[in-house]
């Protein structure tokens, strides 16, 4: 049984506030409680708790989507049907207890289920791929269709043409969990066959997944959100968590209680005012996309030219910021100190007034922010995922990390390391999916480029990992609860022709709607619901909240649809391998025992029967918030990072070296110091005479990605359209509420126009993950961001850089 990593809270003394004194100041009972209390066995609500009868019962279930939550949602049952919807009733409006309230999201589950796109029976492709023909065939035709073409593939190119596309849409299920791709069933099953092409990273954090291990040794969050009431100042670099984690499981709840608890001051860098930057900042700063590594730059030349930074802890922790702890081998004015003051290469003084060319955000405030930070004591430095998915987003998310050094706020209450906040994670067990023989690995985002110039592809070109090169192209993929085939991935045009060209490509879709890229399968497979299956829910992000949800059984799979575990069960047959993918176990049996594991763990939790009647399960962190690299802190030398250096490294010289031997395209820069680097598509190419604004994508309430993207309830109360700012829109004629046209070379959308002061001039924003649907001559009708997109990768991550695009705008 494999073991999830916990994410364990150091023992760090909060020193300027308690977590307990905090709580209580929300309104809380945490005094009585005390710190570190183990919340067990809470007075739930019965699951299965019949009115008498054939009459109405309610049922414990989960919204689990990729969105940092897994939400409890109580479901009533009446005649085979989910009739309503309640969130989790057990807790109070306090952050020692708390209620898990699902959003809007989650609230809506019913309308997902019960869904005029839901997919019914066993599907064949009979028309051009993306056309949505099908025919109806039995689930023998299907499961014998789907084992010949994965014979015949492996039989032709061996194992490393089979892949598993990335697919997040049952996330933090056991049994019927889509990603990562390695605990999936569908990975299971390959793995007693010879194993499959995995793909590394993701697409919510490709470029500082990969940057994290030059700089940090290994993935290293920040504090974790329930620490903010010891912050004097909060600086969130494109973090959304009002929008991206927004349910009761996830963070708004958490901030939105520091916030009250604490009053600290808190500002927002964005190029949108989100509804953080709304609801929880003292101060939004606009920025133009792809620029923060020149914002830091220009708050770091303040900070040097004016002795404000930490030189101590610098001296002491990092490696690289001057020209006195660069690493042996280093070219003379290679620190990141020299770079800020002009006294490297590029001999440019990275003054506030070249920042703000840059940035957009006037001298004045770059200088102001800088003495801000370096003042106040503690700071948390913190970024989102939005920075980092542009086309230079390594740097800049290694621009954020060495500003959380220059400050020397690491490892302490009220600090952060320049990551995203961390959260308590319980330790639980998972679903056993056996090794992968197949070592190689493509990037999450380049897995279209193996399927037509794999004989290209190599280490050192395309950042294949395992090997030196790939040795065969996809001709089998797996889309299991996920759009990314399609609707999620970039330039949805070019990725359309992409797949329509290989003859002996099969593609074979798991899911219960008919998505977007479900219209490209070959073989379409109906899945069931959450609601329609038996499954044990593992916790989002929660700040110091732990959680587990028995997701029962409410209603049986409707039509012709089966759990997926029954289904890789079908196909395990036709291959030979049914007995060693069950190991005669149902998915009930398989639930049943990693929980048992999991009680091994963590003792308090219920065993199956006891849990199916509770629901679900909370408990605290014993160790109040959690504060990374407090250990380091404390003893450096005695706990050392897994750098190189041991140190945090804000020049790398591994970097350096890939700098010096990787084959990059035209215009891709790898360097060893977090600088910023102009990037196609930005604010300083020349292809802006042509298309004049930048274009991001940005996430939304009515939709985690593409999940519940097609619930008419969430579609009205939050409609797709497209912000832009109020200079922007009135040199276009261009007023709220008009349709207009959002073109580049890439394709074209219509969508409805929302002029606002709240997205920065220059820049235009719509919604990501609406659903792609073209008009007949190919102008995309759903509002889908990635029609505008690019496949270009980042040059270290390979990764999508889809915030990084340049458009027009014309009203229609």
């Amino acid at each position: 049984m494999t073991t999830t990593t916990p994410r364990t809270p150091l023992d760090t003394p909060v020193t300027r506030r308690s977590f307990v004194a905090w709580s209580a100041a929300a309104g809380g009972a945490a005094a009585a409680v005390g710190t570190g209390a183990r919340l067990g066995l809470l007075p739930l609500t019965p699951a299965r708790a019949a009115t008498g009868g054939d009459g109405p019962r309610q049922v414990w279930s989960a919204c689990m989507v990729n969105c940092g939550s897994r939400c409890p949602v109580l479901l009533t049952v009446e005649d085979g049907q989910i009739t309503r919807v309640d969130s989790d009733p057990t807790g109070g409006d306090d952050l020692e207890l708390p209620q898990i309230r699902a959003c809007v999201r989650g609230r809506a589950i019913r309308q997902r289920v019960h869904n005029p796109d839901r997919l019914k029976h066993p599907m064949r492709r009979v028309g051009p791929r993306g056309s949505g023909e099908f025919e109806r065939i039995s689930w023998d035709e299907a499961f014998d269709a789907v084992a010949e073409a994965l014979r015949s593939t492996i039989d032709r190119y061996g194992n490393e043409a089979v892949y598993l596309n990335y697919g997040t849409g049952v996330l933090g299920a056991t049994v019927a969990c889509s990603w990562p791709p390695a605990a999936t069933g569908v990975a299971r099953l390959m793995n007693l066959l010879g194993g499959y092409l995995n793909h590394y990273s993701d697409y919510s954090t490709a470029q500082i997944t990969t940057a994290y291990p030059f700089h940090y040794g290994e993935w290293v969050s920040g504090n974790s959100f329930d620490d903010l009431v010891n912050s004097q100042l909060v600086v969130l670099f494109g973090n959304n968590p009002h929008e991206t984690r927004m349910s009761g499981g996830g963070e708004l709840f958490v901030t939105t209680r520091a916030k009250q608890a604490s009053q600290v001051r808190t500002i927002v860098i964005d190029p949108r005012q989100s509804e953080t930057a709304v609801t929880l900042a003292d101060e939004w700063v606009p920025i133009r996309p792809n620029t923060d590594a020149a914002l830091v730059a220009g708050l770091a030349h303040v900070m040097i030219s004016e002795d404000l930074q930490d030189q101590a802890f610098l001296d002491r922790y990092c490696v690289g910021f001057d020209e006195d702890h660069l690493p042996d081998g280093a070219a003379p004015g290679s620190s990141y100190r020299s770079y800020v003051l002009g006294r490297g290469p590029d001999g440019t003084p990275k003054t506030p007034d070249w920042a703000a060319a840059i940035t957009g955000v006037p001298a004045g405030t770059i200088t102001r922010l800088a003495r801000e930070i370096a003042g106040a004591k503690p700071c948390s430095i913190n970024q989102g995922w939005g920075p980092q998915r542009h086309s230079n987003g390594e740097n800049s998310a290694r621009a954020v990390f060495t500003l959380a050094a220059m400050i020397g706020q690491i490892g302490v209450p009220g600090g952060g390391t320049g990551g995203r906040e961390a959260a308590y994670s319980m330790a639980t067990a998972a679903f056993p999916t056996l090794k992968n023989p197949v070592s190689t690995e493509v990037s999450v985002f380049n897995w279209t480029d193996a399927i037509y110039r794999h004989d290209e592809m190599t280490a050192l070109s395309d950042g294949v990992r395992g090997a030196d090169r790939l040795t065969a192209p996809i001709r089998f993929i797996w889309q299991y609860a996920g759009n990314a085939l399609v609707n999620q991935h970039a330039d949805i045009n070019r990725t359309a022709e992409i797949l329509s060209e290989p003859d002996d490509l099969t593609i074979v879709v798991i899911d219960h709607q008919m998505t977007v890229s479900a219209r490209y399968a070959d073989i379409l497979l109906p899945d069931a619901s959450t609601p329609e299956q038996v499954d044990l829910a593992q916790q989002g992000s929660a700040g110091a909240l732990g959680y587990l949800v028995l997701a029962d059984r409410a209603i049986e799979p409707m039509w012709e649809c089966r759990p997926v575990y029954d289904i890789l069960t079908g196909v395990a047959e036709r291959m030979g391998v049914a007995d060693e993918f069950t190991e005669g176990r149902s998915q009930e049996d398989w639930v049943r025992e990693v929980l048992a594991e999991t009680r091994k763990l963590t003792p308090a939790v219920p065993d199956f029967e006891t849990f199916r009647r509770q629901g679900i399960y909370k408990e605290m962190s014993p160790d109040g918030p959690v504060v990374p690299l407090a250990d380091f802190r404390a003893d450096p030398e005695a706990n050392p990072l897994s750098t190189p250096s041991g140190k945090i490294e804000i020049y790398s010289a591994a970097l350096q070296e890939i700098a010096d031997t990787w084959e990059l395209p035209e215009g891709d820069r790898v360097t060893a110091l977090p600088e910023y680097v102009e990037s196609r598509e930005g604010p300083e190419d020349p292809l802006r005479e042509r298309y004049p604004l930048q274009l991001i994508g940005h996430h939304y309430k009515s939709r985690t990605h593409s999940t519940y993207g097609n619930v008419p309830w969430l579609q009205e109360a939050h409609p797709q359209e497209m912000w832009i700012n109020p200079a922007d829109a009135a040199d276009r004629d261009v007023r709220s509420g008009d349709t207009v046209d959002v073109v580049n070379d890439r394709g074209r959308v219509r969508i409805v126009a929302r002029v606002t002061p709240r997205i920065a001039p220059g820049v235009v924003s719509i919604p990501q993950g609406a659903w792609f649907a073209p008009d007949a001559d190919g102008v995309d009708l759903g509002g889908s961001v990635n029609t505008l997109t690019s496949l270009h990768p980042s040059p270290l991550a390979k990764g999508n850089a889809q915030h990084t695009n340049l458009v027009e705008v014309t009203r229609t």
